[in-house]
């Protein structure tokens, strides 16, 4: 390879990258604006439903503590 081929290999690779920077920054953007969307409704449903949001939040625990329980139990007879 020479020079020249070397230079036109990186310029495409830097153009390229800088598309795909671009691509993820508009899709990055998207997600943000949904996840704080989600996260203005999620606030406005526990401002409206305390207690239903307070057993929701006691039963993912248990759920997760439940689950965690297992891992931890499964993990130990494997040794």
């Amino acid at each position: 390879m020479n020079k020249e081929t070397v230079k036109k290999a990186t310029d495409r690779s830097k153009k390229e990258a800088a598309a795909l920077k671009k691509k993820a920054m508009v899709e990055y953007k998207k997600a943000k604006k949904q996840m704080d969307d989600t996260a203005k409704k999620v606030r406005e449903y526990v401002k409206k439903n305390p207690e239903k949001s307070a057993a929701i939040a006691a039963g993912v625990g248990a759920a997760v503590g439940a689950i965690a329980s297992l891992l931890v139990r499964n993990g130990k007879k494997k040794k």
